[in-house]
This record gives C-alpha cells, sequence and structure tokens, in this order.
C-alpha cells in the first residue's frame, strides 16, 4: 500500500511534538483561583475525547470557565521525532499539514526540526484550518501531489484522518496525547494504520 507513497504529512501537535506539559499548565491557569480540581478538569478532558477531540473547550464550556493562554515554550519533541524525521526524509517527501499559530517554521526551526521539513501548511499563515479540505488540498496542490500519493499521520481523529481519507490519501493514526482516547465509530473514521509511537512507522514505511 505504501509502495506509491511519495509525501508524508504529519501533524505538529501530540504527532511530533509532546503536548502533556503544555496542556498541564494551561489547566493549571485556568483553573486558579475556582474549586474545580486539576484531576477533576483532566478527567473530563478525558470523557470527553473518547467521544469528541475539542476537548477543553467543552470542559471550559461545562464549568463556566475562562480560555487560558497557550504557552508554545511549554511544548518538547517526541525523543524520537528527529530520528523518524531523518529516516523518512531519506525515502519521502516531508510536508506539515497543522492547526498553529504563527511562525511555525520558526517554532520547528527552534526545535531542530525544519531541516527535515520540505513543506508546512499552518492555520494561521493560511487562513483555513482543519478539519476543513482545503488546509489538505493547499498542501497537495503546493507539493504538486495527488492525493493517492500522500500520507497523512496525525493524533486527531477529527482533525487529521477523516479530512484525510475524504481527500484520498493514506492515513496513520498515532496515538498520542488526549486523541489517543477516542473510539472509532464510523467507516471515515478508521485509519489504514494505528500507531502508538513515531518508531512504530519506520517499521510501516
Amino acid at each position: 500500500m505504501m509502495d506509491t507513497i511519495k509525501w508524508v504529512f504529519f501533524d505538529i501537535g501530540s504527532t511530533l511534538v509532546d503536548e502533556s506539559t503544555a496542556y498541564k499548565n494551561r489547566i493549571k491557569r485556568t483553573i486558579a483561583n475556582t474549586d474545580v480540581s486539576y484531576n477533576e478538569f483532566y478527567q473530563r478532558m478525558v470523557e470527553i475525547s473518547n467521544r469528541n477531540q475539542n476537548a477543553y473547550n467543552m470542559v471550559l464550556e461545562e464549568y463556566g470557565l475562562t480560555k487560558a493562554p497557550w504557552n508554545s515554550d511549554d511544548e518538547f519533541v517526541y525523543p524520537e521525532a528527529e530520528n523518524c524525521l531523518s529516516e523518512l526524509s531519506k525515502h519521502y517527501k516531508i510536508g506539515i499539514i497543522a492547526n498553529q499559530n504563527l511562525g511555525s517554521e520558526e517554532r520547528l526551526e527552534k526545535l531542530g526540526l525544519l531541516k527535515y521539513i520540505d513543506l508546512v501548511i499552518a492555520s494561521a499563515e493560511e487562513g483555513v484550518a482543519k478539519p476543513d479540505l482545503r488546509m489538505f488540498q493547499i498542501a497537495l496542490d503546493r507539493a504538486n501531489c495527488k492525493p493517492e500519493k500522500a500520507l497523512m499521520v496525525g493524533d486527531r481523529i477529527d482533525n487529521d484522518i477523516v479530512p484525510a481519507n475524504k481527500i484520498g490519501m493514506k492515513t496513520i493514526w498515532i496515538k498520542q496525547g488526549f486523541g489517543k482516547y477516542c473510539e472509532l465509530k464510523t467507516e471515515i473514521e478508521q485509519p489504514d494504520y494505528t500507531v502508538e509511537s513515531l518508531n512504530e512507522l519506520i517499521s510501516i514505511l
């Protein structure tokens, strides 16, 4: 199935970058000076992630709390990310399709990953966000790649797997972050492969 793949596209958050510390600190800022405990908020995010990937905002609404800012400095590259990209970049073009704030290329450079990446498509720069299929079409157009020759790797079923499936790309669901709690219910949600870490991608590809 993977013999015809020319481009491998990655999400960033909870795919190449570990957001666990960022979420931990964001939750702490969110519940500061309230009677909501960290464990209570976190567990509700886990429960909601089972059926909806936008858990943080939904828990905010439940408790009537105000959104806390996201701190990109609390993001850390997964230990295996650089080796994975280094190995795959020897055989494929590497791209990014991600919902991110402005400055994605600069952050990827700072994290030491940009040197392996040929194309970055980020929502803030494009003015459109996943799961809108236009994000994926923009990436394919700029890569001059047909959907069937492209692969999407991401942690979220709603933002990564479903739209990539719809547009005709191959898909790999990486079960990291809150996305790993999602239960698949429909055919369009089914990835071609499921992995637990970036290390497993090398053996598949």
